[in-house]
């Protein structure tokens, strides 16, 4: 019995993937006169937002590039983020059924705590784990453990729920049950590995695996 759900963030309960392709591309494009593609942003993913900043952009005012950052992030959420009426649901479906909520994710607090306000989600999970938090990003199950142990969580009653390879490896690598997501856009289905334990292509088929 599933006892405890924890989600990653970007592609999984919101679709704020294209938002951070273009937050991080003006960044480069000012800071380094460079012009990065979605794949090419996809290669930096690990540390979070200020520590891909710092660690790929070869501008000295890193910390300027960090505040351009959160400010084409937070100008242009509304436009490219939307509520998603089924993923709350869900999430208070889950909360109903008395299963934890959690967050896992590489985003930094700064930009989780906006995203989550923006979408009226800021009171719905049980704990957050973000990129900020931990020394180890995912694929390591640091942020995955860490959660764990927060909730008092067991990991045979536990689920980690991502829409990468990085989620799924660090959701076996911490023992867990593992799901890979397709339910919202810009999903590439060639981003999980063989060792995913299920699939959910729509928020309905996570509810039923709860019920069953």
């Amino acid at each position: 019995m599933i006892k405890t759900a924890l989600f990653d963030f970007d592609g999984t309960l919101a679709n704020t993937l294209p938002l951070c392709f273009e937050a991080f591309q003006n960044v480069f494009e000012k800071f380094d006169n460079r012009s990065l593609s979605d794949e090419e942003i996809i290669e930096m993913f690990g540390p979070s937002e200020t520590g891909i900043i710092r660690e790929n952009l070869r501008h000295k005012n890193k910390q300027e590039a960090i505040e351009l950052y959160y400010q084409t992030y937070r100008e242009k959420h509304g436009y490219y983020v939307k509520e998603n009426d089924e993923i709350l649901d869900m999430i208070v479906y889950l909360k109903e059924k008395n299963v934890q909520v959690g967050i896992v994710t590489g985003k930094a607090r700064r930009s989780l705590d906006l995203s989550l306000e923006s979408l009226g989600m800021a009171e719905l999970f049980d704990e957050t784990i973000t990129g900020d938090d931990v020394i180890h990003p995912k694929p390591h199950p640091e942020g995955v453990v860490k959660a764990m142990s927060l909730l008092g969580a067991k990991r045979a009653e536990t689920i980690f729920i991502g829409d990468s390879e990085a989620d799924i490896e660090a959701g076996d690598r911490a023992n867990v049950y593992t799901a890979g997501v397709t339910w919202l856009p810009d999903y590439d289905p060639n981003r999980f590995p063989d060792k995913t334990n299920d699939m959910f292509d729509t928020v309905y088929e996570l509810k039923r695996m709860i019920e069953g």
